[in-house]
């Protein structure tokens, strides 16, 4: 099953639709012939949290197209090593009220080496998107 991603500007969903599948629908909601769920992406600083608060709120309210489900979060790692408490204590508000994919620093997909496999323990996130490398 194809399934959608969007995010804020820069979050990596061009490189996670590269290595997982998918497809990458800018900062625009999906339309009427996408599927009918996507992928919230966003980093894992203050911005790109603050950005998934937003449009999880956008969904709580029924401001988000008919018929359209949020699947899931995929969070991607801004940096190597772990997160700051404060940002880590956004991430559990997150994963308490909907599923959350963790994609950790891949040094590759800097330099644009997006042709391997999916980072380890994203195996749960390659069978949403019904793909694995």
């Amino acid at each position: 099953m194809r399934r959608e991603g969007t995010g804020h500007g820069g979050a990596g969903v061009s490189t996670l639709a590269a290595v997982y599948g998918g497809q990458d629908c800018g900062r625009d909601w999906p339309g009427p012939g996408d599927p009918p769920s996507m992928l919230l992406v966003a980093r894992t600083h203050a911005a790109g949290l603050a950005a998934v608060d937003r449009a999880v709120a956008a969904f709580r309210r029924g401001r988000v197209p008919a018929g359209l489900g949020l699947d899931s979060i995929v969070l991607v790692a801004d940096a190597p090593g772990r997160l700051p408490r404060p940002l880590a204590q956004r991430v559990r508000l997150l994963e308490a009220v909907v599923d959350v994919h963790r994609v950790p620093w891949v040094p590759a997909w800097r330099l644009g080496e997006v042709d391997g496999r999916p980072p380890r323990g994203t195996d749960t996130l390659a069978g949403r998107t019904g793909r694995v490398r």
